[in-house]
């Protein structure tokens, strides 16, 4: 089936709760009422002529500090080799939306992780609990309105010029050095490393 089908298809079986259809997007995508997400994905999962059993992605979005959250489904047909993308959009003090995890289980994970960076909440998820962040971790770190904590359980929480810059390691030195990747690019831990080789060699003469 083209987009163009797929759309109409779910515009018969669910009316208004089918929000919008973009054919021109490099992924055409229809959005949809997110209240009725599970209905809509479970329809597309087992009607026969659609039978989207594979859930290829599921991410989180974010439109703007000031606007909404968004959850966007890639589905693909094994059997029928057709595609479609399926978006909601969430408001962001409340982004709340049915988990799809029972439908297909590689929802699982990606709810887990769109909850822990972007602060969905999938509602019926049978083990929803952070993935990548710590469960005591504050905010959801890709929001765009997203603020790093300095510091967690007394550790200092890198920023970005931690990675980066070299003067970083001399003007904080209670950040230790354990970005271990970087440690042979940065001046005085490469100098103290050679200059410990030398003075081993001395010795051993």
């Amino acid at each position: 089936m083209t987009a163009e089908q797929i759309h109409q298809n779910l515009q018969e079986k669910f009316g208004d709760d089918i929000l919008e259809f973009n054919p021109e997007a490099l992924d055409p995508f229809v959005k949809v009422n997110p209240g009725r997400i599970f209905e809509i994905s479970k329809f597309l999962n087992e009607n026969q002529n659609l039978n989207f059993t594979s859930l290829m992605c599921l991410s989180g979005l974010d439109y703007g500090a000031e606007d909404n959250l968004g959850v966007v489904y890639n589905l693909y047909s094994m059997k029928h080799k057709h595609k479609i993308t399926i978006r909601v959009e969430l408001p962001r003090d409340n982004p709340n939306v049915p988990s799809v995890e029972t439908i297909w289980r590689t929802a699982d994970w990606h709810e887990r992780e769109v909850y822990d960076l972007f602060g969905v909440h999938f509602e019926g998820h049978r083990d929803l609990r952070r993935i990548l962040c710590p469960d005591d971790w504050e905010g959801y770190p890709l929001r765009k309105d997203y603020i790093v904590q300095e510091y967690y359980h007394g550790i200092r929480v890198p920023y970005q010029e931690d990675w980066e810059k070299y003067e970083t390691f001399a003007k904080n030195p209670e950040r230790g050095h354990f970005v271990f990747k970087y440690e042979s690019r940065v001046p005085e831990l490469v100098d103290s490393k050679k200059n410990g080789k030398n003075q081993d060699a001395k010795s051993k003469e």
